[in-house]
């Protein structure tokens, strides 16, 4: 572990034990993440993206750990592709408690004066109707269950800088639908949540960070102190961190949490 880098996660205190969790939009950095804490927690876990066998590789990892997972490529753009993976989730494992809508797509980052409007469209196709049919597909299971929804926002919510708007309008709508879906599936027993992190110091953010610092003329340390001096805590969060706040809005420690939206930016933003 660098120096930038600090290991908080907390021991498992089987959170998720004996439930079922669906990690839609798996991938490195945050979908690992959740993937792993809630298998440590006790969960049994599906991974759902497009491929195939970057799925069977990570659910043969979970499962040399001892843990029980099943990999499920998934259009989440796609009505028959969602129900499939609601099917082959209760075949599986008989039940679903929790749904992590995680999957994103990144809009060009120009100001919307001069982005390309199709190129939103298709970024509105993943951030916010993915989830929406993720939901639809997802709710009779869910309510059996009494079970869970968390989508994974952004802290873009709150950003004003223009090459974030289009990103921004997407995560905006994504947030209103979610409350309005906590409002209609409450009393089917469903909570719905969001989950808005600013930057998740993983593979991704790493390389960005590398390339400010070569554009700059500057180190990756320098742009690492730079964005974390934005926040309370001096300091960025890993995906590990993101997750262990998504496994608490998943878990019964979270019975009577319904339509918030945690920020999960180390006091980036007071909300």
């Amino acid at each position: 572990m660098s120096a930038l880098e600090t290991d908080l996660s907390p021991r498992s205190f089987g959170l998720l034990r004996g439930r079922v969790v669906v990690v839609a939009g798996y991938g490195p950095g945050l979908g690992a993440a959740l993937a792993s804490r809630s298998a440590e927690e006790g969960a049994r876990v599906v991974l759902a993206s497009r491929t195939q066998h970057k799925l069977d590789d990570a659910v043969e990892r979970l499962r040399e750990a001892g843990h029980e997972a099943l990999a499920v490529a998934t259009d989440v753009e796609s009505d028959e592709a969602c129900r499939d993976l609601v099917d082959r989730t209760r075949s599986a494992f008989g039940r679903v408690d929790v749904l992590f809508a995680n999957a994103f797509r990144m809009p060009p980052m120009d100001p919307l004066t001069q982005v390309d409007h199709r190129r939103i469209s298709r970024a509105m196709d993943v951030n916010v109707m993915a989830p929406l049919r993720l939901a639809s597909v997802f709710a009779d299971s869910l309510a059996e269950a009494h079970g869970n929804i968390v989508m994974v926002n952004s802290g873009v919510l709150w950003q004003s800088q223009p090459e974030f708007a289009a990103y921004k309008l997407t995560k905006g709508a994504m947030l209103h639908m979610a409350q309005s879906l906590a409002t209609e599936l409450g009393p089917r027993g469903i909570r719905v949540n969001s989950l808005a992190p600013s930057y998740i110091y993983e593979d991704v953010n790493k390389a960005y960070f590398d390339w400010l610092a070569a554009e700059r003329g500057v180190t990756h340390a320098d742009v690492y102190a730079e964005k974390a001096d934005l926040n309370d805590l001096k300091r960025l969060a890993t995906a590990e961190q993101i997750a262990d706040a998504a496994v608490l809005l998943a878990s019964p420690l979270a019975s009577t949490i319904t339509g918030v939206c945690l920020d999960a930016s180390c006091g980036e933003f007071h909300r």
